[in-house]
């Protein structure tokens, strides 16, 4: 019988910066023609915004919210190795990497024997990478083509229509994989993680995924609502899809670490706070909700209350909540660390044997 652990991260492109650049997602709002004049303001923002902002805008803030992503990163990595996986299945999205218009599926596995991997290669506005490494730094990541073939098999049983690939169609290891195992290394800069990936992409962007190519709008230049693409798939979904990957999983011969990878609200995807903070509030029911076990609540919660909130990427949390509700798992260890410039706030969950 297989053995089961559960952990939840982000993969947060700001960590791979340097400091003074890692609210870059903010400052490229604030310099966009269409965002109204008021919201460039600071006064206007709310009291933390301001405060984490500061006279230096947010390197400050920055330089301690690298450490606590950074403590937290070690913990993960701690009780993987200490748990001995196999393999590490990571739900993430692909933000028109490997998938863009010729296909893009609700869920594939990626069944690699390896994964490519080009940390810097993306890294647009944000700038330099934090260890100064050339941009063309490439290394790659041992895969798991069986346990990727086992739970295809597994979910299509089920009644999970899922895709697999063998193979990569545009992109080499998408960033929502790549930094999660990066993060985890990130002394070493990836190059001694020694666990073989399973990533399994979700949809989260739905609606953005082609027509915002999965990034910052154009406030200058809105898509309008006709050009918009179709949806995600539901959270209930996710949650049900993890259900099942967990059933799989627990009949399979491997021990497994199944690993949610994704920040929480985005502040780019959050309309209602003008794009320039996350809505942390909304992040901090549903974290009140993880840790109290009350899976339900997630699981009843509609896809466009996350989009209103700028939640998309959080249709992989619910993969991993939909797990460990069938495991019957409360966290053990879990922590949210908020923010309001640096684009989104992340959590952190580890649910042991």
């Amino acid at each position: 019988m297989g053995e089961i652990l559960g952990v939840g991260l982000t993969h947060y492109p700001g960590l791979v910066v340097k400091d003074e650049q890692m609210c870059g997602a903010l400052k490229k709002t604030l310099r966009d023609p269409g965002l109204p004049e008021q919201y460039r303001d600071p006064k206007s923002w709310p009291a933390q915004m301001q405060a984490e902002w500061s006279d230096d805008q947010g390197t400050a803030a920055a330089t301690q919210h690298r450490k606590d992503l950074l403590e937290q990163f070690k913990t993960a990595r701690a009780a993987i190795d200490d748990f001995k996986p196999d393999f590490v299945l990571i739900w993430g999205d692909d933000q028109y990497e490997n998938f863009q218009e010729d296909c893009v599926p609700a869920f594939c596995v990626l069944a690699y024997d390896k994964h490519e991997a080009a940390p810097f290669h993306d890294l647009g506005f944000l700038g330099n990478n934090v260890w100064d490494l050339p941009v063309d730094t490439a290394f790659s990541f041992e895969g798991h083509k069986a346990g990727g073939k086992y739970l295809a098999t597994g979910l299509l049983e089920q009644g999970f229509d899922v895709a697999y690939a063998y193979k990569p169609l545009h992109h080499g290891l998408g960033h929502a994989f790549l930094n999660a195992a990066l993060f985890m290394d990130y002394d070493n800069q990836g190059s001694k993680w020694k666990h073989p990936l399973l990533p399994v992409q979700v949809n989260d962007y739905g609606r953005r995924v082609i027509a915002q190519k999965a990034g910052l709008p154009d406030l200058a230049n809105p898509i309008p609502e006709g050009e918009l693409d179709p949806p995600s798939p539901m959270p209930w979904r996710c949650f049900d899809l993890g259900a099942a990957t967990a059933r799989a999983l627990k009949n399979s011969p491997w021990r497994v670490a199944l690993v949610a990878s994704s920040s929480w609200s985005h502040a780019f995807l959050t309309t209602k706070n003008h794009w320039i903070y996350p809505d942390v509030e909304a992040d901090r029911r549903l974290y009140d909700a993880l840790v109290a076990g009350d899976y339900q609540s997630w699981r009843n919660t509609p896809l466009d209350s996350l989009e209103e909130s700028g939640q998309q990427e959080l249709m992989n949390w619910f993969c991993l909540v939909g797990a460990m509700d069938e495991l019957g798992r409360k966290p053990d260890e879990h922590d949210l660390i908020q923010t309001y410039i640096f684009n989104s706030s992340k959590c952190f969950a580890i649910f042991r044997p």
